[in-house]
């Protein structure tokens, strides 16, 4: 048995705190038991939900250096491009709110993020004004609702305290029919989106506990409305060794929300920096020799999913090979979780092949459950299988809540199921190889 002394063991000790306790990289003990897939994964998703990359949405180049980022991970990987520089550029039009964001409740500054959000699609406007509300109580009493809609809401904003009793008469106050300066809508959820147009009033989602019977509300909001803002999708190749002109493809998106104002912004841990993780450690494994594929395999990270999974719609219209040439499609989204098992998004559309999967995952016992589910227009899979691909889009269920918030963080993020995800996305890929 090898022994050291006490004076090494206490330097190993040593060592062992000052890496692990101050090093702003250093690993939990859980992580440390963990192997390469999963210290990979923790890289790139550390990486990628940082402050430095601005949330890869449209504020500050986010997304572009994301972009590049993913390239230079292909390119280590030693992958080859299938356009002149792996990207595939394309634009957009997008509003974006890179500068001042403030609101305040009788004079109390709320946290952007934390209390509010802007909705996606609000103008630049500002100013401190008085406040009338509206709820489902008021809708209910015809007459004092009707006296209420008398009003000139010109110079005053609308608090909607919307409480899941939704009428027609809510959505129409929040669709601004009423005329107001500004619409507050209180929720119990704050969850940000993108928008490619402006509406002509804002409109303001606020956290039901962070605001108390108002009766004065003041806000700041500066959007920029970018006509043809220029992102790209990343593309990537290992080419199969007996069918190189026929793809298994996989995918995920890597844009993110962006930030709302100069100082917040919204990580996308899980959504999609998750994805991304297992797109490139799926890249790395098929381009070592002991792993080389029969059929070639792409390698596609879209940009645009959160604004219309415009990234992946672009690139059917203009593919770098042809879409009849893909013997089937794996999207990946939301890859950080787990508890719960995996939905398959057109499991019932491509039975086959669902039930290999279920049977690949029974064998092995990786997931809890394989979920079936049929065609959704809900991410980068969509337009390919609407054009004839087959294709599959999986997500992970349980685990972690947050969703287009601030708190999809890296630090929160278990991925205590993602050796397995992984295992069973390349048995499965074995299956289609063969």
């Amino acid at each position: 048995m090898f022994k050291i002394n006490k004076r090494t063991a206490a330097s190993i000790m040593a060592f062992l705190y000052v890496f692990f306790f101050y090093n702003p990289l250093s690993l939990s003990a859980q992580d440390i038991s963990k192997g390469a897939v999963y210290q990979y994964a923790r890289k790139i998703i550390d990486t990628l939900a940082s402050e430095s990359m601005h949330g890869r949405g449209y504020v500050n180049n986010g997304d572009g250096i994301a972009a590049n980022y993913i390239l230079t991970e292909f390119q280590k990987s030693g992958l080859k491009s299938l356009t002149d520089d792996y990207y595939q550029k394309f634009s957009f039009p997008i509003n974006t709110f890179p500068k001042n964001i403030s609101v305040e409740t009788d004079g109390r500054k709320l946290i952007p993020g934390a209390d509010f959000i802007i909705y996606a699609h609000s103008p630049s406007a500002k100013g401190k004004y008085p406040v009338v509300t509206a709820d489902d109580k008021l809708v209910r009493k015809k007459r004092k609702f009707k006296k209420f809609l008398r009003q000139d809401f010109s110079n005053k904003i609308i608090v909607v305290n919307d409480t899941g009793k939704q009428t027609k008469e809510l959505q129409d106050i929040i669709g601004n029919s009423c005329k107001a300066k500004a619409l507050v809508v209180l929720k119990d959820k704050l969850t940000w989106s993108t928008a490619q147009t402006l509406n002509d009033y804002p409109l303001i989602e606020v956290l039901r506990t962070s605001i108390l019977n108002p009766k004065e509300i003041g806000f700041e909001i500066e959007s920029e409305l970018i006509a043809d803002h220029a992102s790209q999708n990343v593309i990537s190749f290992v080419k199969g060794s007996e069918y190189p002109d026929s793809f298994i493809v996989y995918s995920a998106h890597y844009d993110h929300l962006g930030q709302m104002g100069r100082d917040t912004y919204f990580p996308g841990a899980n959504d999609n920096a998750s994805g991304c993780a297992m797109l490139l450690n799926l890249a790395k494994y098929y381009s070592m020799p002991e792993h080389a594929p029969k059929y070639s395999i792409a390698f596609i990270a879209f940009c645009g999913e959160e604004a219309g999974l415009l990234g992946s719609k672009y690139y059917t219209e203009h593919p770098v090979f042809p879409l009849s040439s893909i013997r089937f499609l794996l999207n990946l989204d939301m890859m950080g979780n787990g508890e719960e098992g995996i939905t398959v998004v057109n499991g019932s559309v491509f039975k086959d092949e669902f039930d290999k999967l279920v049977k690949i995952n029974a064998s092995h016992n990786l997931v809890k459950e394989v979920k079936i589910r049929g065609k959704a227009h809900n991410s980068d899979h969509y337009f390919f299988s609407e054009k004839g691909v087959r294709a599959f889009f999986i997500y992970t269920m349980g685990g972690s809540k947050a969703y287009h918030d601030i708190y999809d963080k890296a630090e929160t993020l278990p991925l205590n199921k993602f050796e397995n995800l992984f295992e069973l996305i390349t048995s499965f890929n074995s299956s289609l190889q063969n």
